[in-house]
């Protein structure tokens, strides 16, 4: 399990767009699992929307890419690098995430040739798929 600090040694990523809590599995360069606490106080729902809470779906897709760069970046030809979004393709959203849902995130890396690499990627509340992508990314 990682914590947000040694995510943080691992992403250039800092709050408020930290967007994942900790890394529950790891197996650097095939799968990662983790999770995100959605709090009623995250900036974003003032505006989106005020009357009924919602996470925006860039943001959970963001969620997930930063699971993503934890899978590939906690490799050691890669550590020190940064992890760009080269396309999001097939992206779902089948429910709403509010404020008091626990996020869980898994990405699983299908290829990476060189610096390239394409994960699924899918988000949960509970045991409910609520968004999913393809995702291309490059290291550099």
């Amino acid at each position: 399990m990682l914590t947000s600090k040694e995510i943080m040694e691992l992403i250039p990523h800092r709050s408020p767009f930290l967007l994942i809590d900790r890394i529950e599995e790891l197996e650097p360069g095939v799968r990662a699992v983790g999770t995100k606490c959605v709090s009623f106080n995250e900036p974003y729902f003032a505006g989106h929307f005020p009357k009924e809470p919602v996470m925006p779906g860039v943001l959970i897709i963001e969620s997930l890419a930063q699971v993503g760069a934890v899978l590939c970046l906690s490799k050691e030809e890669y550590k020190g690098k940064t992890a760009y979004f080269g396309g999001i393709n097939h992206a779902r959203f089948r429910q709403k995430v509010i404020p008091g849902d626990v996020l869980k995130l898994e990405v699983v890396l299908k290829k990476l040739k060189g610096p390239v690499g394409i994960a699924d990627a899918t988000a949960y509340v509970k045991d409910k798929v609520c968004a999913e992508a393809e995702m291309t990314f490059m290291i550099s």
